[in-house]
C-alpha cells in the first residue's frame, strides 16, 4: 500500500540536526528535479525580500519564513513526519505508534511538497516555506514543474498494491496516476453530513477533512491493514467502523471515488 498526502502549510521549527543531505533522500530519481527548486528558492529568498515575499504569497506576519528558507542549505533537519504539523498529522499521531505501526508508516506513507517533490517520513528535512501553488520565476509553477520526473519515479514506488491518494487538489496536480496503477489507486473524499429541516445536506468541511483522514490512516496503520486494491480497502475501512460509499470507475485505467461519511470528529 502506498499513501500519498499533502504536506502541511506549517512547520515545525527548531531543528537541532545535520544540515540537509540531499543524496540521503529516499525517491534518488528526484534529486537533480529538487536541487533545481532548492537552488532557485534559496537564490530568491536571499537576494530580494519583497519578491520573494510576493512569489510565495506571504502575509507580513510570516515574512520570517523568507529568512528560514535562504538559510535551507545549513539550517538543522529533523525526519518528515515531525516537520509536517497540522490537523491531518494530529490526527495521524506518527508519534505515539507503536513500532509495528510505524514501520508500516514509513514503508507507505509519502508526502507531496513543492520544494522536495515527494518524501518519506523518515527523511531528514529543513522547515522551509514553499507550497504546490508556487510559481517561481525561473521553473514556472510547481505542481507543473513536478510532472515529468513524478511521471518517471512515481510508478515504480506505486509497487502492485492499493494506491490511497489522500492529497489536496493542489498537489495532485504533480502526479496523477494512469493505466494500471489508476486502476488500484482510491482517491478519498471526506464528507459532512447534516440534517437540515429533514433533508441529508453533504458538504466538505476543510478541518473534518483533514482529521478524518489523518484518522483513517493510523487506524490503517495500528490494524496492520494493508489492502490490495480500492475494493479490498472499502472493505476494510468499513470493518474500521466508517461510512463509506464508493464508486468504482466506468472504464479501465480510472481510479476509484471513495467517500468517507462523517456527522462529528
Amino acid at each position: 500500500m502506498l499513501v500519498l498526502l499533502p504536506p502541511s502549510e506549517g512547520k515545525a521549527t527548531g531543528a537541532a540536526g545535520a544540515p540537509l543531505d540531499a543524496g540521503a533522500l529516499s525517491l534518488p530519481g528526484l534529486a537533480a528535479s529538487r536541487a533545481a527548486v532548492l537552488e532557485e528558492l534559496v537564490e530568491l529568498c536571499a537576494a530580494d525580500e519583497t519578491k520573494a515575499q510576493e512569489v510565495l504569497g506571504l502575509s507580513e506576519g510570516l515574512k520570517g519564513e523568507i529568512a528560514k528558507n535562504a538559510g535551507l542549505r545549513t539550517a538543522g533537519t529533523r525526519p518528515a513526519g515531525e516537520i509536517y504539523t497540522g490537523v491531518l498529522y494530529d490526527a495521524l499521531g506518527l508519534a505515539s505508534l507503536d513500532a509495528a505501526a510505524r514501520k508500516r508508516a514509513e514503508r507507505s506513507l509519502l508526502v507531496f511538497s513543492g520544494l522536495w517533490g515527494a518524501v518519506r517520513i523518515g527523511d531528514r528535512i529543513p522547515s522551509y516555506r514553499c507550497s504546490m501553488g508556487v510559481k517561481l520565476p525561473g521553473l514556472g509553477a510547481l505542481g507543473a514543474y513536478w510532472r515529468a520526473p513524478m511521471a518517471e519515479v512515481l510508478p515504480a514506488v506505486a509497487g502492485e498494491g492499493l494506491v490511497l491518494d489522500l492529497r489536496s487538489a493542489a498537489y495532485a496536480t504533480a502526479w496523477k496516476p494512469k493505466g494500471e496503477v489508476a486502476g488500484r489507486t482510491a482517491t478519498v473524499r471526506v464528507l459532512q453530513s447534516k440534517t437540515v429541516a429533514g433533508v441529508e445536506k453533504r458538504t466538505v468541511v476543510s478541518h473534518f477533512n483533514k482529521a478524518t483522514k489523518g484518522r483513517l490512516v493510523r487506524d490503517l496503520l495500528t490494524a496492520g491493514l494493508e489492502p490490495a486494491g480500492p475494493a479490498e480497502l472499502v472493505e476494510a475501512l468499513r470493518e474500521l467502523g466508517y461510512a463509506v460509499e464508493a464508486e468504482p470507475p466506468a472504464k479501465g485505467g480510472k481510479a476509484w471515488a471513495v467517500d468517507v461519511i462523517v456527522t462529528e470528529l
